[in-house]
């Protein structure tokens, strides 16, 4: 599909916790495990002090899953950590944590600001989202982003992007981005 290479354009190396990796993200074809390995991800394997800080962590935030605190302590254990998520629970916790935490729409301003892609495919992500029920984003943000982005001559076009659709949370680390439980359903018409 075309969206992984394009998250790949971002000034971020993509991290993922190993147990993310073997837990979360199976569902990827090996063809789309190779374009992020080739983009410059990596697997991230915590050392044993991390695991203790991350189910240290899951002990009192009882709401938090396990791989939610993995990914908090990898993003805590990385200069200039990002944490990406739409899970409110996680991010008041990594923002009471003083981790810098953004939800998905910001992957579409990053894409915007670094010129990533065309704006159509940007449109496409956003209308589908938007009329995804499992997705659940402020619908008024989404608005928003799809007038700004048609404003600057977004054709519109759906030729490059059929469905995409983000589930869970996606932690970033600045410079280094850890993926979370990310799951990317692409189906590009013929």
């Amino acid at each position: 599909g075309r969206l992984l290479p394009v998250l790949c354009r971002l000034p971020y190396s993509f991290i993922v916790p190993l147990p993310i990796r073997h837990s979360e993200l199976l569902d990827f074809m090996p063809q789309e495990w190779a374009q992020l390995d080739d983009g410059g991800m990596s697997t991230y394997d915590l050392p044993p002090e991390q695991m203790e800080a991350a189910f240290a962590l899951r002990h009192r935030q009882s709401g938090l899953s396990a791989n939610d605190c993995i990914c908090m302590i990898t993003a805590q254990c990385h200069e200039d950590g990002i944490l990406l998520t739409g899970d409110r629970l996680l991010r008041s916790a990594a923002e009471k944590a003083g981790v810098r935490v953004h939800g998905v729409l910001w992957i579409i301003d990053e894409l915007k600001a670094a010129n990533g892609c065309d704006d159509a495919l940007l449109v496409s992500a956003l209308e589908t989202w938007k009329a995804d029920r499992s997705v659940f984003l402020p619908e008024a943000l989404i608005d928003q982003r799809i007038q700004r982005l048609r404003r600057q001559n977004c054709s519109g076009s759906r030729s490059c992007l059929g469905r995409l659709r983000f589930r869970y949370q996606f932690p970033l680390i600045r410079h280094a981005c850890i993926m979370n439980r990310i799951r990317v359903e692409m189906e590009i018409p013929e």
